[in-house]
């Protein structure tokens, strides 16, 4: 993709989402593969983006962002999850205007490509996008431009992160990734993964780097736990898996 195909915002502070503050943030919920999708707003433009749909909810999340009067951009995506089919092609079809995003190095196909070290903008606000390999090599991490906010995909976890033994994942990958991309911003940046099975909505960049129990432990010491999860495989792996195979029409064929 080249650069000018996503608009590139200078840096605009937005310290609040609540009531009456210049950005909206909904965080909402699909409940078997526990996955957060967050709509993000400009309230003076109505301009939005969603970032993470899930297929089996876009109906749902179409829904409120007519109710809200948003006009949605982009529908983005942090990586190619395992667990679930991402609903942008079909917010696609459902919002008229919306396109697709992902990272070039996930080998998806969207609507548009990202890299990290661009910006994605609407309205006031922008996210900056933040290479975050490990989980899969696609993985990105994308940072309100005031910093205030970090949306970590399955990179970064509450108390946790992202497996690695699949989707070409790499624990040392992720290591750095997270110490170099994420644990370097505020303390009081707000981070809101991708996933949460204990009921957990936010955390920020200060308890992660100070309570994780993975992420606090040496680069050889995550290695080793990471290698010895053996975990269950995701339970949509093998449908998500024949969605997202480059060239196969992946994000719902858009």
């Amino acid at each position: 993709m080249a650069a000018a195909a996503l608009r590139v915002s200078g840096r605009q502070l937005s310290q609040h989402s609540g009531a009456g503050a210049p950005i909206l943030l909904r965080q909402m919920f699909e409940p078997k593969s526990c996955t957060y999708t967050y709509l993000l707003g400009d309230r003076a433009s109505r301009e939005a983006i969603l970032i993470d749909p899930v297929l089996e909810t876009a109906p749902r999340d179409a829904q409120l962002v007519r109710e809200l009067g948003l006009r949605l951009l982009y529908a983005v995506n942090t990586h190619c999850h395992a667990d679930h089919v991402t609903g942008s092609g079909l917010l696609r079809s459902l919002l008229p205007g919306c396109q697709s995003v992902i990272s070039r190095l996930s080998g998806a196909q969207a609507d548009l490509h990202i890299e990290d070290g661009q910006s994605i903008h609407f309205g006031r606000f922008a996210l900056e996008i933040r290479a975050s390999p490990g989980h899969t090599p696609g993985c990105v991490t994308f940072v309100l431009n005031d910093h205030s906010m970090a949306f970590t995909g399955d990179a970064l976890l509450i108390r946790g992160c992202g497996r690695t033994d699949f989707q070409q994942g790499c624990a040392k990958t992720l290591y750095r990734s997270v110490h170099e991309k994420i644990f370097t911003l505020p303390g009081d940046c707000l981070v809101y993964p991708a996933h949460d099975y204990h009921g957990l909505t936010v955390s920020t960049v200060e308890e992660e780097r100070t309570l994780n129990p993975r992420l606090t432990l040496s680069c050889e010491e995550f290695v080793k736990v990471m290698d010895n999860l053996n975990l269950p495989r995701p339970k949509q792996i093998g449908e998500q898996m024949g969605a997202w195979t480059p060239g196969s029409g992946v994000l719902n064929s858009v």
